[in-house]
Formats: C-alpha cells, structure tokens, sequence
C-alpha cells in the first residue's frame, strides 16, 4: 500500500495507507430509511463570480446521485449539503430537483425528497409572516408541480419575523394543512446555521422542542417524519420517544448516528445525514448487515466512520461540507476540489491532513494510489513539499 508524508500539529509525518474495506452490498428494503443529503459538483471552467454565482458540473452532480442509489441509499436532494442557501440560490436548486427527478425515474427503486424553504426570500425587517408563508407556498408548490416529495426546510426568514412560538405555529399549521403529501419537517440547528437560533420560538431546545411536537401532533397526518438536526442524542431520544404513532425520527446527528439508528427497547431512528454522502458504501453495508439482525457488524462497520463524521462535522459545523466535498474528489467522484462559493478554502490544511488519516481507517479510500496523488496536489498547493 502506497504512504504519503502528512502535516502533524509535530510537522511532517509517514502515514501508511490501509487497504480499502469490501463492504457487503445489499438492496433494499431496510429495516431502516436511510436518507443521504448529497452535494453539489461545481463547474470549475465556467465564467462566473465564484462568491456570487453557482455553475454547477451536471453530469457530475447527478452521477453521484445515481452512485447513491445504486448502493441502496435515498437521496435528500437541494439540502444544506448541497449549499442549499449557502452558494445554491432557488433557481440551481430547482433545477437540480428537477433533474435529480428525471434521474431517479430510470432507477429501480430510487427513493428521492427535496428540500422546499424560503431561501429566496430574503430576512429584513420589513418581512412579516405572511411574507414567510407565500414564500413556503411558493416552494412547495414547486416541487409538488415537479411531483417531487417534500422536506420542508428550516426558514432563516421565519426565525428573523416570528415574534414567538404562536407564528412558527401559524406558518406550519397553513403550510401542512395545504401539502399534498406527508412531508418530512427539518428542525437545522443553529449550530449548522447561526441564523436559525432560536428556533421555534424558544432558545432552548426543549422549550423549542415542546413547540415542534404540537405542530407535529396537530398535523400527524401531513408528516412522515422529523428530522432533527442539533448534535444532542438525548434531545432526539426524548423527542423521539414522544412522536405521534407513524411519524418517523429522522436522525440528523452527524455524531452519535450509530446508536441512535440502532435504537433501544424504546425505538429507533431512521437517517437523513450528510455525512451519508461520503461515507455511502459503509452505511449501506451496515443497513445489509442490520437486515441480518446482524448488530455486531453493523457496528463494526459503522464505528470506524463515527470519528470521521466528529472530525468534519466539528466547529464551526456549517464548514462541514468542505470534508464531504473533499472525500468526493479523493475517491474519483469528481475532478477538483472547488466548490461552489470558493468553501474549499474553510478548513485547514492540518484539517484535511486528519480527514485523510480518518477516511484511511474507516477503510472508505478505495482506490489508495489516487487518494495519495490528489492529496500530494492539495499538500503542493499549501506550499508542502
């Protein structure tokens, strides 16, 4: 197996690369959903202001949805992972929904949700919750129109106008009474996103969270699950453990999502997770394992990519998507290491350094020799010889 000489907070270190691991593959259907919200593919030649346009690689894009799918993975399309509201404006996104669309009908199988929100209005003072609302319907209607399933994104617009609990009870009582399908509810933490804290009304997560359960129980009908995204695995416990019969706990803890997918005597989760994008072919070996009520596999499987999902989700967690996109140019998903709005530059080179080591020991570098070659192009770019 091929090394390489990485930076250590000691300076330059050898590291011997580890054989990539054969992961066992499996069809669906798992006992659990599982849920991948995947990036986006920039196009690196286009003509644009990289801050201020997204041109996107299509073809790319799109194939690393079809590379989802074919390892037994649903794919949570336009989300935050994608930069949803973070480079990716509404109109990319619209079109990347409708393309993930016409992918995922020649797929057998392929499970497809997409993120609906308010991104293309922008929080000001002058915006009222009637503003917030027209702007949900506007995107919802959307997605239905392209017969897309919906996951109703967090609102940074709604956080900014709400004046307390009673208005994100008023929004989402008028956009759940009017979907057509049971939608999937995305509480984002303000740790992925500063601008949504507070939350529901409340800067306590279970004074939020008392909020998100009435609109739920009100609504049981028009939602298929929650997903929540705050890093605390007794926070989805308890909430999960207070959902109306039928409504899915959708994980988003990129942290402690073993476990919490496992479930106790009590329940379990389901998953929609960025870190599914990068680490693919371990989950969907471990949901082949769990389908043997094989745990000890599972785990076995999954424990290794826990410290890695710890390592690109750390602080400040919104650069996450920097490692995802990182992962996907070492295993030859895509050509470069540019992303849209210039985020390559967020992390360090120490930071990458220690992803390599930790995507290495989950065994997830499956072709080591390229894994090297590009990580020697990143290191030469940092004046690292």
């Amino acid at each position: 197996m091929p090394s390489i000489r990485l930076p250590t907070p000691d300076g330059l270190q050898d590291f011997a690369l580890s054989a990539p691991r054969d992961f066992p593959r499996a069809t669906p259907p798992f006992p659990r959903v599982a849920l991948a919200a995947a990036h986006v593919v920039a196009d690196p030649l286009a003509e644009q202001d990289p801050w201020l346009e997204a041109k996107l690689d299509w073809d790319r894009t799109i194939a690393f949805r079809k590379h989802l799918w074919s390892l037994g993975l649903g794919v949570a399309e336009a989300m935050d992972t994608a930069q949803r509201g973070m480079g990716l404006d509404w109109a990319a996104a619209q079109q990347l929904i409708r393309l993930s669309l016409d992918a995922a009908k020649d797929v057998p199988g392929a499970v497809l949700a997409s993120g609906a929100g308010t991104d293309h209005l922008a929080p000001g003072p002058d915006v009222t919750v009637e503003d917030v609302i027209r702007a949900y319907e506007e995107q919802c209607a959307a997605v239905e129109g392209m017969g897309g399933r919906i996951i109703l994104m967090a609102s940074r617009a709604l956080a900014k106008a709400a004046r307390g609990p009673d208005d994100y009870v008023r929004v989402y009582d008028r956009i759940l009474s009017q979907v057509k399908e049971p939608v999937i509810i995305h509480w984002l933490g303000e740790m992925f996103d500063p601008a949504l804290a507070g939350y529901w009304g409340h800067a306590d997560h279970m004074q939020a969270m008392e909020v998100a359960l009435e609109v739920i129980a009100a609504h049981a009908d028009k939602v298929d699950g929650v997903k929540i995204s705050l890093l605390d695995d007794r926070k989805e416990i308890a909430m999960r453990r207070r959902l109306p019969k039928g409504v899915r706990m959708y994980t988003g803890d990129d942290f402690n999502y073993a476990e919490l997918i496992a479930g106790d005597e009590h329940g379990h989760s389901d998953a929609l997770l960025g870190i599914f994008d990068p680490i693919a072919p371990a989950v969907g070996g471990a949901l082949a394992a769990l389908s043997r009520n094989d745990l000890s596999s599972f785990h076995d499987i999954l424990a290794p990519t826990v410290p890695l999902s710890r390592h690109i989700f750390k602080a400040p967690t919104r650069f996450y998507k920097t490692g995802v996109v990182f992962m996907a140019w070492l295993n030859g998903h895509q050509d470069h290491f540019v992303m849209v709005g210039g985020q390559q530059s967020t992390r360090s080179i120490q930071h990458f350094a220690e992803l390599f080591r930790l995507a290495d020991r989950a065994g997830l570098l499956r072709d080591p020799e390229l894994a090297v070659a590009r990580m020697r192009q990143l290191l030469a770019l940092h004046g690292v010889a």
